[in-house]
């Protein structure tokens, strides 16, 4: 049995589903959702140099694909058989690369995620992410959390956690999953295999990820996907009662 070397937390009982957190952010975020009151088994995974999990670069380019295998490590550590995922915004890359690699992934939720990789245009951002990571890390993590919310009021304390977390992370942590996230595949052919195994959750107000791209991406696609009211691209924060509903509803059919 190969020896896990991501930071993991199992809670629960019942089927598994294994939740990942977003770029800047770790297993923490889902603190924000009434999970114990869902009847599955919740595991808990920090990414490769975020939250108590180091940096496991291997060789080659930073890649999703490589966090993904690091995810894997773990499921085969803790003998787990089959599994749904619960993925935000970068982990819902990572999720998206386990559903397509490993038969035992069942359903995926992608929180404020999406399934289509980067424009040029955002490609060149995730360069400028990574660079101002090692030059101003501070300023950058102090200017770029308070927009994902919808009200952006940095004053707000999920808002102000945030950032003191994100500044504990080193540069080299910011600039390897910026450009994972850039280097990244698209995964439309996945969504197109299994559309059933699919749900889409984005909130309306999300700067990150336009409603309308959305549905213009997802218009021919039999995949549910469901969009909220006043949540920016934290709607885990924004209208967490909603999140539980709907994942309740999505893996407990």
């Amino acid at each position: 049995m190969p020896e896990a070397l991501l930071w993991s937390r199992m809670e629960g009982a019942g089927p598994t589903v294994v939740f990942l957190h977003g770029f800047m952010e770790s297993s923490t975020m889902w603190d924000y959702l009434p999970l114990s009151a869902c009847p599955y088994q919740r595991l808990f995974i920090d990414l490769p140099g975020h939250g108590q999990s180091d940096l496991l670069t291997g060789e080659g380019d930073p890649s999703i694909v490589q966090m993904a295998e690091h995810v894997a490590e773990v499921l085969s550590a803790l003998n787990v058989q089959q599994f749904d995922v619960v993925g935000h915004s970068m982990g819902g890359y990572v999720a998206l690369e386990l559903k397509k690699s490993m038969r035992a992934c069942g359903r995926v939720v992608l929180l404020n995620s999406n399934f289509w990789a980067d424009t040029e245009e955002k490609k060149r951002d995730r360069i400028r992410v990574a660079d101002l990571a090692f030059k101003a890390k501070d300023l950058l993590v102090q200017q770029a959390i308070p927009g994902l919310f919808y009200r952006k009021e940095m004053d707000n304390d999920p808002c102000q956690a945030l950032i003191r977390e994100a500044k504990q992370l080193l540069p080299e942590s910011i600039a390897y999953a910026a450009l994972a996230m850039r280097n990244r595949a698209d995964h439309s052919e996945t969504i197109v295999s299994y559309p059933n195994d699919f749900l889409l959750v984005h909130g309306e107000n999300d700067p990150l990820i336009n409603r309308e791209v959305i549905r213009e991406k997802t218009a021919k696609l039999p995949v549910k996907v469901h969009i909220l009211p006043n949540a920016g691209h934290m709607a885990h924060i924004e209208q967490s009662a909603e999140i539980q509903n709907l994942l309740a509803s999505f893996l407990c059919d």
